[in-house]
């Protein structure tokens, strides 16, 4: 056979493995809106920078009556591009091969991904459309799960990995989901669950109440963006991947800054504070006005996000509300421990009066929760920068990185208040008798709450003490922010000898 016929046979192999598909399943996808496993692809990455690999990787899978099944490179496109110029790796999975279930050989592949993309310090990228484990290859497909699990633990802390929720996300490979630093989900055909609604005890249940992306992009949190369109879901995936280092042993991106490093915003310094308008504040001082929030409807109380400060990525936590929930504190704490692997600088703006906790948040341990937040932020190494708003009360306002727990700098506005809690519950307690027996109690309460406010918690009187390094005039914030992380640029600090953390 000549070279050309070698070549015409080769096509014909792409050609076969391209329109390998079941027609009724790919006009069923179609139908709901869905794009092809390889036009997901095609969005992602840069134009013409797709790489395949594993093309005609094909299934072990036999019928019950002994026919080999068809699979076209088995049900999962895996390969490597780029997105704006920089290396991800991508897998896909095609629901019209026998519903994008997990065999082995699918497995494989995309282990192989994981294995490719930790060698070449690249993140991982994976679009998840499967009906789960593939029944007739039992103990094989099983032990594909365990592959990709494994694979992620490695890959976890090491290199970036994004899920996308795109169609069925059902039993055991929902956990990708879990290992997986975000997860994006289609709102409009995205559903991810454990175990089936109609096996649970509640036979009210629904795929509506356990597994839409409404359930995990405001109550379990497993979801940080959702959108009905895909082509809009990814392009929203490409934007946080230009936040993000390729690995844990790179920088973070740093883009040629066209806003002025010495910005003053007047505005800041007539602005009648609300807390809902922390988004505000945090425009005034990033470059350009732009950030990207991450996991905006869960833990609500807090914003967690990130932007850019002279060029660089940097990771905001902001107080949304007064209060700080158990929600909130799991969404800070994962978002706090993410940017500390990947040596993004964390600035907080801390605006808070108190841990909002209620008989339920108690049971399931919101102790705990907050106890990791400490933990995360304490044991976080990168660079770490707190502005204080306005009130910063109790144990509240020393987790938001406070000087307390080790923030490297922390500056505060005139507005500011620091204190155990708000002046006048602190009268009330320290002169409950006197204030009883008082002739006039107004005006005792006001005298007392003047002289706590200056002994104790006025911002003058918490930076005599060392807790506040600089007060700041708020429109001078952004150049001060910037400077503090220029200075912490070459940042170093020595470990203690451990295996690693067990908190």
């Amino acid at each position: 056979m000549s070279t050309l016929q070698k070549l015409s046979e080769l096509e014909a192999h792409k050609i076969a493995i391209l329109n390998g598909y079941d027609e009724e399943a790919k006009k069923a996808a179609l139908d709901k809106g869905k794009l092809t496993a390889r036009d997901r692809v095609k969005h992602l990455l840069d134009e013409n920078s797709f790489v395949e690999i594993g093309t005609f990787v094909t299934s072990k899978t036999f019928t019950c009556k002994g026919q080999k099944v068809n699979t076209p490179a088995d049900g999962v496109v895996c390969g490597y591009g780029t997105v704006e110029g920089n290396l991800v790796y991508v897998y896909s999975q095609d629901p019209t091969v026998l519903g994008g279930a997990i065999g082995e050989m699918h497995a494989k592949k995309i282990a192989k991904t994981y294995d490719d993309a930790i060698k070449m310090g690249a993140p991982v990228i994976g679009f998840i459309d499967t009906v789960g484990l593939r029944l007739e290859e039992s103990i094989e497909a099983l032990n594909g799960y365990g592959m990709i699990f494994n694979k992620m633990s490695k890959a976890s802390g090491v290199i970036p990995q994004i899920a996308v929720i795109c169609g069925d996300c059902a039993g055991g490979i929902s956990f990708v989901a879990g290992l997986s630093d975000f997860t994006f989900m289609s709102t409009k055909n995205g559903k991810m669950y454990l175990n089936s609604p109609n096996t649970l005890e509640d036979k009210n249940a629904s795929f509506d109440h356990v597994a839409s992306a409404n359930v995990h992009l405001r109550e379990s949190g497993l979801a940080v963006w959702g959108e009905e369109s895909e082509q809009v879901l990814i392009g929203k995936i490409r934007e946080l991947l230009t936040y993000l280092p390729l690995n844990s042993e790179q920088e973070t991106p740093c883009l040629n800054c066209m806003d002025d490093l010495n910005r003053v915003d007047s505005s800041l310094n007539a602005f009648d504070f609300d807390v809902r308008q922390i988004s505000e504040i945090i425009a005034s001082i990033v470059d350009n006005g732009m950030y990207f929030e991450v996991g905006e409807q869960y833990g609500a109380k807090v914003f967690t996000g990130f932007a850019r400060m002279n060029g660089a990525t940097v990771g905001f936590v902001a107080n949304k509300e007064e209060a700080i929930d158990l929600a909130a504190l799991q969404k800070t704490t994962q978002f706090v421990n993410f940017c500390d692997g990947f040596n993004i600088p964390i600035v907080t703006l801390t605006n808070i009066k108190y841990i909002e906790s209620t008989v339920a948040t108690e049971r399931l341990g919101i102790i705990k929760a907050a106890s990791k937040l400490a933990f995360a932020f304490a044991n976080a190494t990168v660079p770490k920068v707190n502005l204080i708003l306005k009130e910063a009360y109790g144990t509240a306002y020393m987790l938001m990185n406070s000087k307390h727990i080790g923030a490297d700098y922390v500056y505060a506005w005139p507005t500011a208040q620091v204190s155990t809690m708000n002046s006048e519950s602190a009268v009330k307690i320290m002169y409950e008798e006197a204030l009883q027996n008082a002739e006039n109690p107004a005006d005792l309460m006001q005298e007392k709450v003047k002289a706590y406010e200056e002994e104790h918690s006025s911002v003058y009187a918490v930076a005599a003490h060392g807790y506040i390094d600089d007060i700041i005039e708020p429109a001078a914030t952004r150049k001060r922010v910037i400077a503090a992380l220029e200075v912490l640029y070459t940042k170093q600090v020595a470990n203690h000898l451990k295996k690693h953390p067990t908190v």
